[in-house]
């Protein structure tokens, strides 16, 4: 069934066999609590049977909704932050290829962010790129009143309202928010805005295959019902079987084997530029998850080779707490040989009619041996290939895998109450109405 490989072959030297037997009852009992429902905050696990368990008229309504802004838009503008952004970022990128959003000539049209900065110039930016354009515009949060998105929000509403009339706009408008409550679901009934529901049980890390991230993908013109289906597949799969079958059972237990002994820094890694958002969305779901009560695996990326001429060196000789997952796709979206030019001046004559793809695969290999002699940890998630398919599995894969790693440490994963603090001091700093006491406070102490 399963598209995923993971390979533990690289950490024979960091972690005996023993170790992996001795975390087994801690790492069944944390599966248990995540399975069952007797761990913290159980409430929110609605995204571990979404992939099968989904709202069917929602997912035909998200369809619908992507084939009239593919027949009336030429730009999808979605606004929202954190994992309202992340999750679709992610898979547009991994699923397209790499300049898919500079191509004019693309038949969908091109899916851009906003709301997830505070920069007035990405906002400049945007609106000039749009220029002339139709464009639609998708807003994600579940209060409505996150501040970047709701700047965001008010800002390209006016240009819809501008340019096409109240009555138009409206029908360019399409809202990812709560089923009852809040701003945005306030505006929807007030404005008859085309709307769909983040489930109440879902966490913005955990909501790429609600509503969330579906509407952005089904738009560029990826296959949903695929991506659900790697997804459901997987779901089967990890939910099902037992650690020694288990390939994201075994990435939270080698994971944690190792932070124990002082790794407590993990690198996602990648060899391909178009899955760099991957990792951004990764460090998200892993740092939200576990980043608690003074404990918790610093998530961090680096994108291979590119980053071997930068963080290479201190990935070598630096210090020996970090480990490195890398996601390796074993079949690329396609490949191009090295020319035979009958000259040697550029030093790579032995490389000739080579493909690129065997060259990065021999770096692949490459690092794994220099890191591992370096004394870094590495394990491999290898995945057949780049289809929406694998990418349902994919992201199953991590979500379920760091869901028990959380309660494996003792953590509550479905909640991230550190957030709250910058933007309580930002409310206060600008003024918010309610703040004045903290306002005071900290224009005392600065």
């Amino acid at each position: 069934m399963t598209n995923i490989k993971f390979d533990t072959s690289a950490l024979k030297q960091f972690v005996d066999e023993n170790e992996l037997k001795e975390i087994k009852p801690m790492l069944n009992t944390a599966r248990d609590e995540l399975l069952n429902g007797t761990g913290v905050e159980s409430e929110m696990r609605q995204w571990m049977t979404l992939p099968i368990d989904y709202d069917k008229e929602e997912f035909s309504r998200i369809k619908q909704a992507a084939n009239k802004i593919q027949s009336d838009s030429k730009i999808l503008v979605v606004i929202g932050i954190g994992g309202s952004y992340l999750g679709a970022k992610m898979a547009l990128d991994f699923l397209h290829d790499n300049f898919y959003e500079s191509a004019d000539s693309n038949k969908y049209p091109k899916v851009v962010f906003a709301g997830n900065s505070i920069s007035g110039s990405y906002v400049n930016d945007l609106i000039k790129l749009i220029g002339d354009k139709d464009f639609s515009v998708n807003v994600i949060s579940k209060s409505g009143t996150t501040t970047e998105p709701s700047i965001a929000f008010r800002i390209f509403r006016q240009l819809l309202i501008n340019k096409y009339g109240k009555d138009e706009a409206n029908q360019r408008i399409y809202v990812t928010t709560d089923a009852k409550n809040g701003a945005l679901r306030q505006e929807v009934n007030e404005n008859n805005y085309e709307s769909f529901v983040i489930p109440n049980g879902i966490g913005g890390r955990y909501s790429v295959l609600s509503a969330v991230g579906l509407l952005p993908i089904a738009a560029s013109g990826a296959d949903i019902d695929q991506l659900m289906k790697g997804a459901a597949d997987a779901q089967k799969h990890y939910m099902d079987t037992s650690l020694e079958d288990n390939g994201a059972l075994q990435y939270a237990a080698y994971r944690n084997i190792l932070y124990r002994k002082g790794y407590t820094n993990e690198i996602l890694e990648n060899y391909e530029p178009n899955l760099r958002f991957l990792a951004e969305w990764w460090k998200q779901l892993a740092g939200e998850t576990e980043g608690k009560s003074n404990k918790g695996i610093y998530p961090s990326s680096a994108n291979f080779s590119t980053d071997l001429h930068s963080l290479g060196q201190y990935i070598q000789q630096g210090m020996r707490n970090l480990m490195e997952t890398v996601v390796r796709i074993e079949e690329p979206q396609s490949d191009i040989k090295i020319p035979v030019t009958g000259n040697n001046n550029d030093g790579i004559q032995y490389l000739e009619g080579k493909s690129m793809n065997y060259v990065n695969d021999k770096a692949f290999q490459s690092v794994i041996i220099a890191h591992t002699n370096g004394g870094v940890p590495n394990m491999v998630v290898n995945l057949k290939d780049q289809s929406e398919y694998s990418l349902g599995e994919l992201i199953y894969f991590f979500e379920f895998a760091i869901a028990v790693s959380g309660y494996l440490n003792g953590i509550n994963p479905f909640n991230q109450p550190g957030v709250e603090d910058y933007k309580s001091n930002m409310f206060a700093l600008l003024g918010k109405p309610g703040y004045e006491d903290l306002k005071n406070k900290i224009e005392k102490d600065m």
